[in-house]
């Protein structure tokens, strides 16, 4: 057998277990369960945003405060709709000309719950510009929490490495991935006006 040949396989079986990989943790996430898994800057906590007791669930790891509220992210723009109906064609194409990437926007709506949007009438919203991000929504069917995998007050997990060793023991799956090496969480704007928030 040729070093070639050999190559090639190697890289076909690592194709094969990122594929499972990803199928593994939509399965968990659809099933209701949390996972960890690698954004543009930082790891985050995924989990249905429609289902209260993962999100929950999420909060808790995090000592996070229900009035906070979480982020979703989506794969496509086309997940996001309803939210983007609401604003004018030139905050939308704004918008959507800046995905996929590591900008978030504040956008109103009527669709998620309460425990994602903090009882406000926003949610922030993103597709990423982490490939595997997209692929892990897209796999789930709509739009997931990715919420930043730390506790309240530390910093978020930055290495695949520190998210084991942080939550392996509070997480259903974690995916194994890297991330995009941008540095820290994304930028979150508020869309009606531009303005930065975070």
């Amino acid at each position: 057998m040729t070093d070639t040949s050999t190559r090639q396989r190697r890289e076909a079986s690592r194709r094969i277990g990122a594929i499972l990989d990803l199928k593994t943790a939509a399965d968990v996430i659809v099933g209701g369960g949390v996972v960890v898994h690698a954004l543009e800057g930082v790891w985050g906590l995924a989990c249905d945003p429609f289902d209260e007791r993962a999100v929950e669930r999420v909060l808790r790891i995090k000592r996070r405060r229900h009035d906070k509220g979480l982020l979703v992210v989506a794969s496509s723009a086309r997940f996001f709709e309803e939210e983007l109906a609401c604003l004018t064609a030139a905050a939308r194409r704004t918008v959507i000309e800046s995905w996929p990437g590591a900008e978030t926007w504040v956008v109103e709506t009527r669709r998620f719950p309460r425990w994602i949007t903090g009882g406000r009438p926003t949610v922030a919203i993103r597709v990423p510009g982490h490939g595997q991000a997209r692929a892990l929504a897209g796999l789930c069917g709509g739009p997931i929490v990715s919420t930043s995998a730390n506790v309240n007050r530390f910093p978020p997990a930055t290495t695949e490495l520190r998210a084991r060793r942080h939550f392996q023991h509070r997480v259903d799956f974690i995916l194994p991935g890297s991330t995009n090496n941008l540095q820290g969480p994304s930028r979150i704007r508020l869309a009606a006006d531009g303005s930065v928030l975070r």
